[in-house]
């Protein structure tokens, strides 16, 4: 007998559903967030489970992981994709959990990317770094309405940085101070983590072939090659571009709109990083300023910027995919 087994996962417990072939529930409980017990619960089903569908949550590396390393065949579902009718009237964790095993046993789970185990670390190691210049700039901004409140001066971040004036209010130079230390302390952890990530990536072939793209510098190259993982996934540059966000969205009936679909699915730091390769790529290479213009002469700003990323993005696929540097003649020629 051929078993599906779903779990619903949460941040303090999983309820796991098991399916046989006829759709009939053969193994359901609730069950704590611990993987001894998650694979006692599953073992009498062994050899007759088919697959393991996960909810993609924010907590799933360590059940995936485990699941994986005992042998079993793990589907990352992707929950944004597989919305239950939306007449039922009743949903609980049970039913989640059950639903999983059914789309499974169906053949027809929309699934997420089990990022390798091997290079995951490093992946949100440049997220984090992400995160901390977030902060830095957040407290950049404190410390410039700091001082413009105070003193009517606007000034910018380098002089933020190295101002040592005292103010009329000793609490407001106190907490200035203050400020100043903490992202002083976020530069030197910043630079540190660029370093870390740069010294892992370096022998890695397509690190420096990722920076012959116009715009893709020491920063954003990172970004693109540990956010995008192995190219191999994406069966074309198409769905590689629309994983970076990078197309349109649109839903037509007889040639009319009935509205848009889900433009926010994708990887939204695939999306950051190639906007910003094209923000750069348009101030210094003036064929792609002059394909910029061009855009920007018959719609809207933001559509010519958008269309630079996505001619970026898309031969950034191609020199992933085949290992050769960057053409601008074929991209903007």
């Amino acid at each position: 007998m051929r078993l599906y087994c779903g779990i619903d996962l949460h941040s303090n417990n999983a309820y796991l559903v098991i399916r046989g072939q006829d759709g009939g529930v053969v193994f359901r409980r609730r069950l704590p967030t611990d993987l001894g017990a998650i694979l006692a619960a599953l073992e009498p089903y062994r050899s007759e489970l088919v697959g393991v569908a996960v909810e993609s949550t924010f907590n799933w590396y360590w059940l995936v992981d485990g699941l994986v390393e005992s042998g079993y065949r793990v589907h990352l579902a992707n929950p944004a994709a597989m919305r239950q009718y939306s007449g039922l009237k009743h949903a609980d964790d049970r039913s989640d959990a059950a639903w999983l095993a059914e789309m499974l046993r169906l053949g027809v789970l929309p699934e997420g990317y089990i990022y390798p185990r091997e290079q995951r670390g490093l992946r949100d190691l440049m997220r984090r770094r992400t995160r901390l210049v977030q902060q830095r700039t957040a407290l950049l901004l404190t410390l410039q309405n700091l001082v413009q409140r105070n003193t009517g001066q606007r000034r910018k971040g380098a002089d933020l940085r190295a101002w040592d004036e005292d103010l009329p209010d000793r609490n407001v130079t106190l907490a200035l101070s203050a400020t100043q230390r903490v992202a002083m302390c976020l530069d030197q952890e910043i630079h540190g983590l660029e370093l870390e990530v740069r010294r892992q990536l370096r022998p890695d072939p397509l690190y420096d072939l990722l920076q012959t793209v116009p715009g893709a510098g020491p920063i954003l190259v990172p970004t693109i090659r540990l956010e995008t993982g192995d190219i191999a996934r994406f069966p074309s540059a198409g769905h590689y571009v629309s994983y970076c966000r990078n197309v349109g969205s649109r839903h037509t009936t007889n040639d009319k709109l009935k509205g848009q679909g889900n433009t926010k699915n994708g990887n939204r730091y695939l999306a950051w990083a190639w906007l910003e390769a094209a923000h750069f790529a348009i101030r210094y290479h003036a064929p792609i300023r002059s394909y910029y213009q061009r855009k920007q002469a018959r719609s809207h700003r933001l559509v010519a910027l958008k269309a630079v990323a996505h001619k970026l993005s898309r031969a950034g696929y191609y020199v992933m995919r085949d290992r050769v540097p960057f053409e601008m003649e074929k991209a903007f020629g």
